[in-house]
């Protein structure tokens, strides 16, 4: 996702209240803070319309956007000014520090969607569902926690199939064609809907820690 970088962005960012700029003060409190017993984090929350759309279809579960990139953030943070909701926060940090903001076992669900598929071989240790970080997810995840994975790139899924079998995770829903059916209970982003569009299939798996 290519985004002009947007020179307002930075100092925006503090000024919205679902922005945490210090996570690791949250580590362990997440939950408490939010008033919640089951807290989802989106990792590449992008421009936040997933994010958005699940926290107000499920305002009694906590929703932690995660984005890198600050004007990104920005953006999505731009969308959520003037319906501030206290079950979600954003962050926008690298996903690399994950352990210095959770506690263990503290997240319920991880969402992955459409990740960027680092599809040259020398990056493969980037692709967010390389081992590496399946084991940190295994790690945060509560007893009975899960990763949903959502893509519209064929080798970064049977990639990620592979990844998850290999660090022990169980398998519980795969599908080929997610789009294919009906599913009002999973919001559609902006980014997604326009592969729908194209009608090209969208991979979905459920994993069980």
């Amino acid at each position: 996702m290519r985004v002009r970088n947007l020179p307002w962005a930075k100092d925006y960012l503090p000024t919205q209240p679902s922005y945490v700029a210090k996570p690791n003060e949250y580590k362990g409190r997440w939950k408490e803070i939010l008033q919640v017993d089951t807290l989802h984090l989106e990792i590449g929350s992008g421009k936040g319309d997933y994010w958005l759309a699940m926290s107000e279809q499920y305002p009694n579960e906590g929703w932690i956007g995660l984005e890198r990139n600050t004007s990104i953030a920005a953006l999505a943070l731009k969308k959520a000014e003037g319906s501030f909701q206290k079950n979600r926060l954003f962050i926008c940090q690298d996903a690399k520090d994950l352990n210095e903001w959770f506690e263990k076992g503290e997240l319920d669900v991880i969402h992955l969607n459409f990740s960027d598929p680092w599809p040259k071989k020398r990056n493969t240790k980037r692709r967010l569902t390389y081992r590496t970080f399946l084991e940190v997810y295994r790690n945060l995840l509560s007893d009975h926690g899960k990763v949903i994975m959502k893509t519209d790139n064929t080798q970064l899924f049977e990639f990620s199939l592979l990844e998850f079998q290999e660090c022990r995770f169980h398998l519980e829903e795969v599908y080929l064609d997610f789009r294919k059916e009906d599913h009002p209970e999973d919001a559609i982003s902006e980014y997604e809907l326009k592969f729908m569009k194209q009608d090209h299939p969208i991979y979905r798996g459920i994993w069980r820690k």
